[in-house]
């Protein structure tokens, strides 16, 4: 018994030992628990503390979302109040890309509803990864038409994160008309995303034209408003934060009705007419042809309307009244007239004989008129645009002096019109031309300047200022296209009173009984000086007069300067066709259609077609 009851104790006290744990697993555990406590508690306080406001900020997105609200483009008008550029709505397609399940395949139905290339979309969802947050809309179409929208609305629901975007879309209702003048707008590239941080992907700056000058003006700024979604992308409340400003309306000093008179003068042409108030510097009448529909550029121009406009070879797109330059022709010997007067190389009453040519060395310049023009002085000269009067006034001034004075008159520099790329146009010198070409200058180049040819070159608008400051009182006026800008004198020419009327009434002998007589009216009084502007040099300058028998591009450049009064009002017309061949034949039924528009003829009128009004 007591054997039993010994062993029973010892098997109970061997049982309790082995089922108790070691103490070092014990304490492996507690630590590994206390561990992981310590973890789970710096999670928390980095989640809820340190990292609360950005989690509690991206909660809040989820489903508060901020959008810009676009603003409309400032409208453009007429002087008259007639609407050149507007704004009309246009429907995009956006991709929200948090919202999207499946980026590629609604790429590839959108490229299928659209007919838009899928490689143009890809590079467009490329393109706005980098700018525009995921919930916001990446544009990825514009412009959608009824149809295109029908078919997306009605598919919606099977490709989460595609909106239906609306916005303002320029339009332009006299496209050509007015193209050179408004020039467009089209979507913001890269580089202008760069520099602009108000400007986003898919938004629409000025590219050409007062679009271009203008854009801040006409821009606005954009409104920001806050968005409720759900958890599948639906929208529900609005609250607009910031209201949108539109752009300012401008109203330029066109003439809508004048615009289109002058375009039709022009039709078949390439050249421009401009029509110029001489005293206020407003622009009436600006037209370049040919001409473009800037409508094309607002959307993206397709590539195969792009070459052709780009390989047109009477460039259509280039404003000829401000981006081109011309030699004068016989228009420049208005300038050399001012320029000998004002500098005392030219007397009223001095004369010249005219045989038909001037001999310089070994080397006869000869005049338009081969037999000559006798003795003649100089409003005779003027009046028959005589190129033997005018190579001796040049010899005797040299070309340094026609650079200095020609400059003081504002040739070679812009005029400061608001239009984007004005060329300044030339007027040579000699150390023009050792820099330039590394040669010295010759005398014969200098006769060619005098008469307007050879390397002095001026736009159809340096002569229109220079016309009017003739007709002002000697002052330079900047041309202004906005009419609210007030009135901005340059400078003034270094010439008197007497010697600008000199100069003004021989312009109109000019038309009375000289070259330009195709503008003779008895009710107004009516002043030009035409010019011929040789294009290439022929052997034989006989054929020269026979404009229609020589190839197109021979041909010489036809101009017609002018100014008109009546009743109060001036006007300066300034002609200029390209390869026109002679100005008072090609210009001159321009020019006076301009005028019957400016001055409508009246019956009873009194003739003032020789006084000032």
């Amino acid at each position: 018994m007591f054997y039993i009851t010994t062993c029973h104790a010892m098997n109970t006290k061997f049982d309790s030992d082995a089922s108790h744990a070691p103490r070092h697993g014990l304490i492996l555990l507690q630590v590994l628990i206390f561990g992981l406590f310590c973890l789970f508690t710096v999670r928390f306080w980095y989640l809820q503390v340190h990292k609360g406001e950005y989690f509690a900020e991206q909660a809040r997105e989820n489903q508060l979302r901020q959008a810009s609200i676009p603003s409309a483009r400032g409208v453009i008008w007429d002087r008259n109040g007639k609407q050149l550029a507007v704004n009309e709505p246009s429907f995009a397609l956006g991709l929200i890309r948090e919202d999207c399940e499946d980026v590629d395949a609604t790429l590839d139905k959108v490229s299928e509803w659209t007919n838009v290339p899928i490689e143009q979309l890809q590079e467009a969802y490329k393109r706005g990864k980098k700018r525009v947050k995921s919930f916001e809309p990446l544009i990825l179409a514009t412009d959608l038409t009824f149809e295109v929208l029908a078919k997306i609305e009605a598919n919606a629901v099977f490709y989460p994160g595609l909106k239906i975007v609306v916005r303002h879309k320029r339009f332009y209702p006299y496209g050509e008309l007015v193209s050179h003048v408004l020039g467009y707008v089209a979507e913001a590239n890269e580089e202008e995303l760069e520099k602009d941080d108000g400007l986003a992907l898919g938004d629409s700056v000025g590219k050409q034209g007062l679009e271009y000058v203008l854009e801040q003006t006409l821009r606005g700024k954009k409104g920001l408003k806050q968005i409720e979604v759900d958890a599948l992308g639906r929208e529900h409340n609005q609250q607009v934060l910031l209201d949108p400003h539109a752009g300012n309306n401008i109203k330029l000093t066109i003439d809508l009705d004048l615009q289109a008179h002058v375009a039709k003068q022009l039709e078949g042409q390439a050249g421009t007419i401009v029509v110029m108030e001489p005293f206020s510097g407003q622009i009436l009448a600006l037209v370049s042809q040919p001409s473009y529909d800037n409508n094309l550029f607002v959307l993206g121009v397709p590539h195969s309307i792009w070459k052709e406009l780009r390989d047109d070879p009477r460039h259509p797109i280039q404003n000829r009244t401000t981006q081109s330059v011309y030699p004068p022709g016989s228009v420049f010997k208005l300038f050399m007239t001012a320029c000998g007067l004002s500098k005392g190389f030219l007397k009223y009453s001095d004369t010249a004989y005219c045989s038909g040519g001037y001999r310089l060395g070994q080397r006869v310049f000869h005049c338009w008129k081969h037999s000559g023009h006798g003795t003649i002085d100089l409003k005779q000269a003027l009046v028959s645009s005589c190129d033997v009067y005018f190579y001796q006034l040049g010899e005797r001034m040299g070309i340094d002096r026609i650079h200095q004075c020609a400059t003081e008159f504002g040739f070679g520099s812009k005029t400061g019109i608001d239009l984007p790329h004005e060329r300044a146009g030339l007027v040579p010198s000699r150390e023009w031309k050792r820099k330039r070409r590394g040669e010295a200058w010759t005398k014969g180049e200098t006769l060619n300047v005098s008469i307007g040819q050879g390397q002095v070159l001026a736009s159809p608008m340096q002569i229109a200022r220079f016309i009017s400051s003739l007709v002002n009182g000697g002052k330079l006026m900047k041309p202004s296209l906005v009419a609210t800008d007030p009135p901005v004198v340059q400078s003034e020419i270094p010439l008197s009173d007497q010697d600008r009327e000199f100069i003004l009434n021989a312009m109109v002998e000019t038309v009375n009984r000289g070259t330009a007589r195709s503008l003779k009216r008895s009710d107004a009084r009516i002043g030009g000086k035409t010019g011929t502007a040789q294009v290439v040099k022929l052997l034989n300058a006989s054929r020269r007069r026979k404009t229609h028998e020589m190839p197109y591009q021979y041909r010489d450049h036809a101009w017609l300067a002018s100014f008109g009064q009546r009743d109060g009002k001036s006007y300066v017309v300034v002609c200029m066709v390209e390869h026109g061949g002679h100005g008072g034949s090609t210009g001159g039924p321009m020019v006076r259609a301009v005028y019957e528009k400016l001055f409508p003829p009246e019956s009873g009128k009194k003739k003032v077609a020789a006084a000032s009004p």
